[in-house]
This record gives C-alpha cells, sequence and structure tokens, in this order.
C-alpha cells in the first residue's frame, strides 16, 4: 500500500552524513541550535532518519537517539525522539506503552486498532512479538475486559471482509439486525454491534450505515452514544468513524486534543507523527471542513517554542 497523502515525503538531495554531522554540531558543547535539529528532522522522512542515525553513530561512535534526550527537554524531546522511531514499530511501540505498568491507556488502544487496516495489524502482531517476545492479544485481554476486551479481540483479528461488491440484501439484515439489537430492545445486545461493525467490509458498513438511518430515523453513532458506554462506547464509535472516513476521525481526534483547557500532546505527538507520511493532507483537509478553523492555526494557537516550530513543520501549511 502505496500512501501519497502525507505532508512529509523523502528530502531530496539527500545527504545522510551531511546532515548527522549537523546534528553534531548543532548539539555539541554549550546549548543546543534546536532549529537546526527540528529543521533536519521534521524534513526528512522516516527512512531517510533511519540513514542519519546510522550515518550518527558511524561518524562519532554516538547513539542519536541518547544524544536527543540529553540534549532536548519537555514535549520537544518527545517529538524529537518520536520521529526517530523507525515507522515500522511505532505502533507497537506505542501499544506496550499503553498496556504496561499501572492502568492501561484505552485511548491508546482505541485510536491504533480502530484506525489500521487489517494488513497493517497483522503487521503490529509480528513486530510485537519480534521486538517483545510477548503476545499482543494475550498483553491486551491480560489488560482489558468485558465487551471492550472483546471488540479489540475481534480487531485484532484482523479478519474484515475484503471489499468485493455489495450485497444489499445483506446491507438490510444487518441494519435491521442492529436496529433490534439496539433501538428496538430493552437493554443492548453489544455481540451484534462487536460482531457486525468488527468483520464486514468498509464498503458494506457503510451502506448499513445510510440503511440504518432509513430504518431508524438515528445515525448508528447516536444509537451508540445511548445504547453503550464507557471504553466500549468510545471504541464502537471510533470503530465507525473510521469505517466513514479515517483522515475525518483522526482531524477530529486532533481537534479535541487542544480543545479546551490543556493539550493531550502524546495524542497531538503521536498522531502527527504517525499520518504525516500517510494521509496528513487529507486530515487536514477534514479538520478545516469540520472545523471552522485550519489545524495549522489550531496548532499555532495551543502550542509554543520549538515544540510549535516543529508542530507546524509536520504539518506542512496553513489550508485557508
Amino acid at each position: 500500500l502505496q500512501y501519497t497523502r502525507g505532508t512529509v515525503t523523502a528530502f531530496a538531495p539527500f545527504d545522510a552524513r551531511a546532515d548527522a554531522e549537523a546534528l553534531r554540531k548543532a548539539m555539541k558543547g554549550l546549548g543546543t541550535d534546536e532549529e537546526t535539529v527540528l529543521n533536519i528532522l521534521t524534513t526528512r522522512n522516516n527512512a531517510q532518519r533511519q540513514e542519519i542515525a546510522s550515518a550518527f553513530k558511524t561518524l562519532f561512535g554516538r547513539d542519536l537517539v541518547d544524544d536527543l534526550k540529553s540534549e532536548l527537554t519537555g514535549k520537544f524531546e518527545t517529538l524529537m525522539v518520536s520521529l526517530m522511531r523507525p515507522a515500522y514499530i511505532f505502533d507497537a511501540h506505542a501499544l506496550k506503552h499503553a498496556i504496561k505498568g499501572a492502568g492501561t491507556n484505552e485511548k491508546v488502544l482505541t485510536e491504533i486498532l480502530a484506525s489500521r487496516t487489517p494488513a497493517e495489524v497483522q503487521n503490529i502482531k509480528q513486530v510485537y512479538l519480534q521486538e517483545y517476545e510477548a503476545n499482543l492479544e494475550d498483553k491486551i485481554t491480560g489488560e482489558t475486559s468485558g465487551h471492550f476486551q472483546r471488540l479489540l479481540v475481534v480487531l485484532l483479528q484482523a479478519n474484515r471482509d475484503p471489499d468485493v461488491g455489495v450485497d444489499e440484501a445483506l446491507v438490510e439484515q444487518d441494519a435491521q439486525v442492529l436496529f433490534r439489537a439496539g433501538e428496538l430492545k430493552w437493554g443492548t445486545d453489544e455481540e451484534k454491534f462487536i460482531t457486525i461493525l468488527g468483520t464486514r467490509s468498509v464498503s458494506h458498513l457503510r451502506r448499513v450505515f445510510d440503511k440504518y438511518m432509513t430504518i431508524s430515523g438515528f445515525q448508528i453513532e447516536e444509537t451508540i452514544d445511548r445504547e453503550t458506554s464507557g471504553d466500549l462506547e468510545k471504541l464502537l464509535l471510533a470503530v465507525v468513524k473510521c469505517i466513514r472516513s479515517v483522515p475525518a476521525y483522526f482531524a477530529e481526534t486532533l481537534y479535541y486534543s487542544m480543545k479546551g483547557a490543556g493539550t493531550d500532546d502524546d495524542t497531538l505527538i503521536r498522531v502527527m507523527v504517525s499520518r504525516s507520511e500517510i494521509d496528513l493532507l487529507d486530515i487536514r483537509r477534514e479538520f478545516r471542513k469540520n472545523f471552522a478553523k485550519s489545524l495549522y492555526q489550531m496548532i499555532q494557537k495551543d502550542t509554543s517554542g520549538d515544540y510549535r516550530k516543529a508542530l507546524l513543520l509536520l504539518c506542512g501549511g496553513d489550508d485557508d
């Protein structure tokens, strides 16, 4: 799958050794030249950043990530270190940190497992096993429970039906089953929601949502909101939103990471870094359409310093 809707692409002409030398100079001696660091790391793609790290070690016998950690601080450090994480391990690493120690970060489990394609989920499971010598599904089931756990397990199977033609009779049937499992029932049959939303193809489900609206007079999101609660509700809503549009889901995720008092910097960094080479241009477009301001403007208003400069470079431009 070739993604071409990212804001960060391969830099040309690229010279890993020259970049490594510039970074060493920027961090050597007293004080750090943060501007050089952020300019290089946000304008090279992940594959190039890995080459720079390799050249850095070859030339200076030093680990670039360790140097970044010792020279930078705070959110800016977190962002630069996240940019340096190899792309293939990014999601596995985020999941590992979401399920370690006291308390599980359900938000991270929800965001990643609702939005990644089946192929990406298969890849995450393999990488998790290789890197951490542990089974991701076992780790997740050990830390979660109930219907929330069951839907996560369904998504982890990565067996969503392929997108081949839509059977209108089956669309009608699924819409009726969801209607009877939610609005028409005292209590909710969560299992029906889990099975249908977790296994049917994307194009089929988009038709089911339209049909559901026709039958019930409600958007499926409204029903989920009324009939479920807590972590399960958040996960079902994330799945529905990602079926409708992954970029729209991430636009909303970014919006709420910055809206109101305080910023959820972990989410802001995770989404900006993980989507920067995939679909950040589409996310920007959805953001502008749905929130009456651009992603660029919101980052500008909500962050500061080198952290803001780096995020704006990743954002790649304004949409006004």
